[in-house]
C-alpha cells in the first residue's frame, strides 16, 4: 500500500505578534502550496526521509517524544497518541512552501507527518488531536507560539483565532483574491517574538497599545470578510503593517514589496507572519492581479503566488 497525506501553508491576514498577547489574528490556509507525506508499507521500522532537506534517513524511536528533531519529534508524538511502540513503514516528506518564511512551513510538515503514520495504521487522526501534537512540535520551532499556525493548517480553513479560546471559522462573503510574495529573506518566527517580547518589557505602553489596535483591526477585518467588504479590508491591512513597523518586525526589503504593492493599485498589503524577511500579502482584485504580481517581481520578489480565500477551485501558480 502507498498513498499520500498532505497539509497546506499558511498566511496570517491581518494580527500577528499581537496574537501572542491575547489579542485576536486571522489566518487564512493556502491550500494551493502544500506540505507532502508519501506513506507506504514495508517490513522495517518506521523511517522518514526528507527529500528537500538533504539528510540521512531517520530511523524512528517511538519513546523519542523530546526529540531534537522536529521530523521525528512529530512521528513519535503520534505514536505515542495511537500506543504503538513500533510501526513498518516509510514517509518521504516533500514540500512547496519555502522555510522560515512564515508561511507555516513547520507546522504542515508535521501535520502531513500525522496524517500519514495515522494512515498507516489504519486509523482516523481527529483535527483536534492532531492540532494538539502539532502544536508541541511548534513550541520547538518557535519557542511560545500563538498556536495560529497548526490551527489554520490542520482545518485548513480561515481561522479567527484568539489564543486559549476555541477555532471559530469564518464565512467568506466574497472570495478573496490574495498575492503572496517571497522576500527571499529566510527568518525565524521565534527571533522576532523574542524581539517583541524584548520591546514590551522596555516600552511596555506604547507596545500594549500596538498591540490593541491591531486586535481591533482584527476585529473589524474579520466583519468587512463576513460580508465582503474588500476595500475596506485593504485598508485595514496595510494600516496594521504600519504597526507592526512600529514593533520593529518590519524590514527594508518587506517595505519595499509593501510599497510596491500599494503602488500597482492593491486594496492593501502589509507583511505576514513573524516579519524581518519572509512574506508580504497583498489583497487584489481578479482586474489588478497581474499589475499588482508584475510589480511584486519587478520590486524584487522570488515568487509570487496567488490563492483565491472563499473559492472553491485551486490557483495554479505555474508561470
Amino acid at each position: 500500500m502507498s498513498a499520500e497525506a498532505s497539509a497546506p501553508g499558511k498566511a496570517i491576514l491581518v494580527g500577528e505578534h499581537a496574537v501572542v498577547y491575547g489579542m485576536p489574528a486571522i489566518a487564512l490556509p493556502l491550500s494551493s502550496i502544500r506540505a507532502k507525506a508519501a506513506y507506504r508499507q514495508t517490513t522495517s521500522p518506521l523511517t522518514l526521509i526528507a527529500e528537500d532537506l538533504a539528510r540521512p534517513p531517520l530511523m524512528i524511536d517511538a519513546d523519542d517524544t523530546i526529540s531534537s528533531v522536529p521530523l521525528a519529534r512529530m512521528a513519535a508524538l503520534t505514536m505515542q497518541h495511537f500506543g504503538l511502540k513500533s510501526l513498518p513503514g516509510e514517509i518521504r516528506i516533500r514540500s512547496d512552501i519555502p522555510i522560515a518564511s512564515g508561511l507555516g512551513s513547520g507546522a504542515a510538515v508535521s501535520a502531513a507527518i500525522g496524517r500519514a503514520i495515522a494512515q498507516l495504521h489504519g486509523e482516523d487522526m481527529p483535527a483536534e488531536a492532531l492540532n494538539r501534537l502539532v502544536y508541541e512540535v511548534e513550541k520547538q520551532h518557535h519557542g511560545t507560539p500563538s498556536g495560529i499556525d497548526n490551527t489554520v493548517v490542520v482545518y485548513e480553513m480561515p481561522v479567527y483565532f484568539v489564543k486559549g479560546s476555541s477555532v471559530e471559522f469564518i464565512e467568506v462573503a466574497a472570495p478573496l483574491w490574495i498575492l503572496v510574495a517571497d522576500s527571499g529573506i529566510a527568518a525565524l518566527t521565534r527571533d522576532a517574538v523574542a524581539g517583541v517580547r524584548a520591546q514590551a518589557r522596555l516600552a511596555p505602553g506604547p507596545t500594549a497599545r500596538a498591540f490593541e489596535e491591531i486586535g481591533a483591526i482584527a476585529i473589524e477585518a474579520r466583519n468587512c470578510i463576513e460580508h465582503g467588504q474588500s476595500d475596506r479590508l485593504g485598508e485595514l491591512m496595510t494600516a496594521n503593517h504600519r504597526l507592526l513597523q512600529a514593533l520593529n518586525v518590519s524590514s527594508s526589503e518587506l517595505d519595499n514589496l509593501v510599497d510596491a504593492a500599494l503602488d500597482a493599485c492593491a486594496l492593501g498589503a502589509k507583511l505576514s507572519g513573524g516579519g524581518r524577511g519572509g512574506n508580504i500579502i497583498a489583497l487584489v482584485d481578479e482586474a489588478s492581479a497581474s499589475m499588482v504580481r508584475q510589480s511584486l517581481v519587478e520590486a524584487g520578489a522570488r515568487q509570487v503566488m496567488l490563492t483565491v480565500a472563499g473559492e472553491g477551485p485551486q490557483i495554479d501558480n505555474s508561470d
